[in-house]
């Protein structure tokens, strides 16, 4: 029993060290080549990667990326 409550102590405060580091961020364009060229342009001036993670196109793009440092 111990060793499970350890377990779930030690997944718990991974998982928030790791959701710590990450930010969201959300871009449009008239393209995907330029939502995503938006996404990059705030992910250098924060000098972070990123890690497009949707994107919606209709009359316009819409693109979520998550910034990691």
């Amino acid at each position: 029993m111990k060793s499970v409550k350890t377990f779930v102590v030690v997944a718990a405060l991974s998982l928030t060290s790791f959701g710590s580091f990450a930010q969201s961020i959300s871009a449009t364009g008239s393209s995907l080549d330029a939502a995503e060229s938006a996404i990059a342009a705030k992910a250098q001036e924060a000098g972070a990667n990123y890690k497009i993670t949707s994107a919606l196109a209709n009359n316009r793009v819409y693109m979520t990326a998550e910034l990691t440092k």
